[in-house]
């Protein structure tokens, strides 16, 4: 199967994404939230810095649950932007 690359706003709308989980984990670990949503350290600082443009919607929903923002909140934010 070929994947099709992402266009500049998809990447641009994964970078956002990691910067507002990243910004509401605020002084909590990276181990501690990964735990937590039952993720690896490693799949979260892909998230975080953008590497993974598009994450698994359960992912996403286990890491906001955890550092406190609504679905919501991210959606509205994604959309302004």
């Amino acid at each position: 199967m070929v994947r099709v690359p992402l266009t500049e706003s998809e990447r641009a709308r994964g970078e956002l994404l990691g910067r507002l989980l990243r910004e509401a984990r605020a002084d909590r670990t990276m181990v501690e939230v990964a735990a937590k949503a039952g993720i690896s350290v490693e799949t979260l600082r892909k998230i975080e810095t953008g590497r993974v443009p598009t994450p698994a919607f359960f992912t996403v929903a286990a890491v906001a649950d955890v550092v406190g923002i609504s679905l919501d909140a991210l959606r509205g934010a994604l959309l302004v932007a």
